[in-house]
Formats: C-alpha cells, sequence, structure tokens
C-alpha cells in the first residue's frame, strides 16, 4: 500500500467544487475590512474574528511598520534562545497587568499557546477536563499531554461535577472557551470556578474570542463575570481583537515560569516577529484608550441578533458577536452559503461533524467597523436566500434550483455517498465529533 494512496482516494472536496459550492481557502485580494474583493467583486465579511476592526487602525499600522524599520522581518530564532527581543517582554508585561495576571507568556500563535500550557502543566496520573465544544487547540493540548482528557456535555454543569465528584483526589485542570467560537455562547464560569473549588481543580479559560469583547473594559470572560481573581490561567490569542497573530498564556508567575522553561511549543518555535508583536503593543492601548470600539461592536450584534430573530431564524444560544444560523443540513448549508456569497455576503458554513448531524450552520460575526447599510444588506440577503431554500417562513421557488440539482445528479456519487464522504473529511479535520 503506498503512502499517498488515501491522498488519491480523497475526491471529496473536489467534488464540492464541481457543484460549485466549495466555500474554503477563498483568494482575497484587499485588507479584511467591513468589505473584501474576491475574484473582482465586493463582498460584505461577515465572518471575520476582527472584532474591534483594529487591524486597520491607523496607529497599530504605523506601529508594524515602525517595529520592522527598528527590529527587520523577523527574530531568527526561537524565544529561548536568541529570539527574545524587548519588544517581547514589553508586551508580556503590559498584557499581564492588563488581563490582571502576575505574569504573561508570548506564544507564536493562540494554538501553540494552548499546546504548551495544557501539554506542559497536565502530567502523568493528572487529568484534564474540557468541554465537549472547545476549540481543536484545547484538544491537541489535551492530546499531546501525558494526562487523560475528561469531556462534559457543553455547558452542562451537573455533567461536569459527573466528572469531577469520580476524580476527586486526582490533580486536575478544568479548561474552557470563554466564549464558544461557533455557538457564541458564553461558558458557565461562575459555577465552573464554584465546582473548581469544591473538588480541588484549577482554571484555564481559553479568551481567544472574549478579548475586547466581553466586560467593562473589554478584559474577557472573567471580567465579565467579576472572577479575574478566581480564574488561575488565561489565555488569549493576538489573532482576534488584537489585530495580530501570537498567543499569551497568563497566570501565577511560578507557573509561567515553569511553562517558559518546559513548554515544547515555545521552546522550539521561532518567536513572533517584531511588526505582529508591535501590533499587539498598541492594539492593547486602543482597547484601553477607546471604549467606543466596543460600544459599537454591540450595538451592532444586538441589531444582528434582533434581526434575525425577527426573520425566524435560529441562532441557538448566541449572546455575543458570533452568531450561528442553524440551517439543518449539511448540503443545504452549503448551498446556502454560496447563494449568500452571490448576493454579496461572505459566510462560512458550518457542517457534521463540527456540529451534530443535522445542525449545519452558517457562522456569522460581526465588527464594530460594520455600518448599518452593511447590516442591513447582511440581513436582506439571508432574508432572501433563507426564504428560497425554506429555512425560515416565506415563498419558495423549487424551480429556481433545477440547474444545482442537475449537477448533483452528474456527480460521480450520490447524494447519500457525498454525505458519507464529506463527514469522513470533517472528522479528520476536527476533534469535536464526540458529542
Amino acid at each position: 500500500m503506498d503512502l499517498f494512496s488515501k491522498c488519491q482516494k480523497f475526491t471529496t472536496a473536489r467534488e464540492v467544487m464541481a457543484a460549485g459550492y466549495y466555500p474554503y481557502f477563498r483568494r482575497i485580494e484587499t485588507a479584511q475590512g467591513p468589505e473584501v474583493i474576491i475574484d473582482g467583486e465586493k463582498k460584505i465579511v461577515c465572518c471575520s474574528n476582527n472584532y474591534l476592526g483594529l487591524s486597520l487602525h491607523p496607529k497599530v499600522k504605523r506601529a508594524a511598520i515602525e517595529a520592522i524599520k527598528k527590529y527587520g522581518t523577523s527574530c531568527t530564532g526561537s524565544r529561548f534562545l536568541s529570539g527574545s527581543l524587548d519588544l517581547h517582554e514589553k508586551v508580556e508585561r503590559k498584557f499581564a497587568r492588563f488581563i490582571g495576571k502576575e505574569s504573561a507568556l508570548l506564544f507564536t500563535t493562540g494554538h501553540h499557546s494552548n499546546l504548551g500550557a495544557i501539554s506542559t502543566l497536565v502530567g502523568k496520573n493528572e487529568l484534564v477536563i474540557t468541554d465537549k465544544l472547545d476549540h481543536a487547540s484545547i484538544i491537541d493540548g489535551c492530546m499531546l499531554s501525558f494526562g487523560e482528557m475528561l469531556r462534559y456535555r457543553h455547558n452542562n454543569m451537573e455533567d461536569l461535577e459527573r466528572v469531577l465528584s469520580k476524580n476527586r483526589d486526582v490533580p486536575k485542570l478544568i479548561v474552557v472557551d470563554g466564549v464558544f467560537s461557533m455557538e457564541g455562547d458564553i461558558a458557565n464560569l461562575p459555577e465552573i470556578v464554584k465546582l473548581a473549588k469544591i473538588y480541588n481543580a484549577r482554571v484555564m479559560v481559553d479568551d481567544a474570542h472574549s478579548l475586547g469583547v466581553l466586560g467593562r473594559n473589554g478584559r474577557g470572560t472573567a471580567e465579565h463575570f467579576g472572577l479575574s481573581a478566581e480564574v488561575d490561567i488565561i489565555m488569549v490569542t493576538a489573532s482576534k481583537s488584537l489585530a495580530s497573530i501570537g498567543g499569551f498564556i497568563a497566570g501565577h508567575e511560578e507557573v509561567i515560569h515553569y511553562i517558559k522553561h518546559f513548554a515544547r511549543a515555545l521552546i522550539f518555535t521561532a518567536s513572533l516577529p517584531p511588526a505582529q508583536v508591535a501590533a499587539i503593543d498598541v492594539s492593547l492601548d486602543i482597547i484601553e484608550q477607546e471604549p467606543e470600539l466596543r460600544q459599537r461592536l454591540w450595538k451592532n450584534t444586538r441589531k444582528m441578533l434582533s434581526g434575525f430573530k425577527s426573520l425566524g431564524f435560529n441562532t441557538r444560544d448566541s449572546e455575543t458577536p458570533i452568531i450561528p444560523i442553524t440551517v439543518g443540513d449539511d448540503m443545504k448549508a452549503f448551498q446556502m452559503c454560496q447563494m449568500l456569497f452571490d448576493e454579496g455576503v461572505f459566510a462560512s458554513p458550518v457542517v457534521s461533524p463540527a456540529v451534530p448531524e443535522g445542525e449545519a450552520l452558517i457562522r456569522t460575526s460581526y465588527m464594530a467597523i460594520h455600518t448599518d447599510k452593511h447590516l442591513d444588506r447582511v440581513l436582506n440577503a439571508f432574508e432572501k436566500v433563507g426564504k428560497q431554500l425554506g429555512v425560515i417562513p416565506g415563498a419558495y421557488r423549487p424551480d429556481k434550483f433545477r440547474k444545482q440539482r442537475k449537477i448533483f445528479r452528474q456527480l460521480r456519487i450520490g447524494t447519500q455517498r457525498f454525505r458519507i464522504e464529506l463527514q469522513k473529511w470533517f472528522k479528520d479535520l476536527f476533534w469535536r465529533f464526540g458529542k
């Protein structure tokens, strides 16, 4: 058997391409603001994590340019050996103060942050306990550790207590997303902290989608619930509200010191380039100095949540700028995504096993820099396409889709096999199929 035989057998993505519904690796030709140019056409973006719009902020861009002038384009080494700049250390101190922790450590990506922290802290005969909808990077960190991973049903505190009560005397870490990246709901952090105290567990919160969004000062989930002192470790990625890339782990000084000297994801990875570090530095300042950006983000969020619900869409339990639109069937999600794209709206489909079978959705997310005009056009497009596909009540003209159905009949595989192959593909991509 040839090692590459699986590559030759993988035809699912090509089948989606042939059907005209392939939604991935879109070639974007402009900066990622509220609108982008894709294949020469203008599209409204409602799938970006640029929540505060800081990647386009003049101060952020200027800081990145000045950093390149001073430090060049790369550090050419790991933080452990030759790649630590004074700029890295400055930003770590600033982030630690901002988030309310003693110390912080900057990794090259958010994914590396979770890999490094979890795999380093959780060892043999220890436990890491996760929500079933936690991000793949959390799951990867758990699998790289020498400890055992246990999971509880999404935001189900009775199930979490069941897991904790069976492992009362084992050292353990609870890791949870602050805001869940597909569902848009918020972790029940007050109950998680309460149970952690009862059963002697440590708590780590992944605030990738919370920083700059939740909390009076944009400091994330812990601040949102008034629990900043109760959370042991906070992870934040810089690729969302901080307009860059990279990730922080923040906590007690001795914990960060330990991770700093044992995390393979830090020690064996080149450090974050100067321009990206400078962008983070200034973005942290802007979050504190320009609260009106966060206020505008929440104004837009309330408008879209209200708008989608009034049209009859199912937005699940979302209460953040991440608003999922439940579609149901995987194929319908692909079709709806392409039809929205044709209407000038760039959104993302999420299908099983990233979500349970039959609960496919269109993931939308919003930014402070969206205007009412942008948002109205998005709502209008969703209303039009939603009615055409029967996702919400309204006129439905099946004759409009005869051409699409003919394309599917011409595929080498039937609809049922297509669905099976598609799920196999996503099962390899995601670790969230154990629902």
